[in-house]
């Protein structure tokens, strides 16, 4: 189980890489150091799927190099995202990391819908996202449905449990239990 959860989650951070990375004026950094940089060199970020995923060397590492980036380049704002968060936000990163006092004007920790609402311009971009989401999931079901790639599995049968309780659907409890801190989730 442990292995599908992190083959979900990578797979999830590469959506959302490659989806930001298609928003006009950024690209994706395909292994270049950053995941996703502005073209004109004013914006450089780090997304990880979960506000936990990283330990105290990781994170001190994570900070440095942004830290790096926002000093090669005056210009630029660095950003570690975080698309599950646990709150909505956007603040300055600083604070004790293995012993060490770190911080820098202008690198930041944020939320994944803030992320979206910064690179798009639009507050609700993440939800606006959501919400097409079910006509890609319908189609993609459809054709591994035909191909019978689809494995019975426990997650899967812990959702539908939850949405007969709910009476949202799976797409929806996902996103509630996921991101009802965010901006627009709360409509759900």
């Amino acid at each position: 189980m442990r292995q599908i959860d992190k083959s979900i989650n990578n797979s999830i951070g590469t959506f959302h890489e490659q989806i930001l990375g298609g928003i006009k004026g950024h690209q994706s950094g395909n292994l270049s150091g950053y995941d996703i940089k502005a073209k004109d060199d004013t914006l450089f970020a780090d997304i990880k799927n979960k506000h936990n995923t990283m330990n105290s060397s990781a994170a001190e590492a994570l900070f440095q190099k942004l830290a790096r980036y926002a000093n090669d380049y005056k210009k630029a704002k660095c950003y570690w995202v975080q698309i599950l968060a646990k709150g909505s936000f956007c603040e300055l990163w600083s604070g004790d990391i293995n012993g060490k006092e770190y911080s820098h004007s202008r690198v930041y920790k944020i939320s994944g819908d803030q992320f979206y609402a910064l690179l798009s311009g639009q507050d609700d971009a993440m939800f606006q996202l959501y919400k097409v989401l079910p006509i890609a999931i319908k189609d993609y079901l459809k054709s591994a449905e035909k191909s019978k790639d689809i494995a019975e599995n426990s997650a899967l049968d812990e959702l539908k449990a939850g949405t007969k309780k709910s009476k949202r659907s799976i797409l929806d409890q996902i996103a509630f239990e996921n991101y009802r801190y965010y901006l627009g989730f709360d409509k759900l």
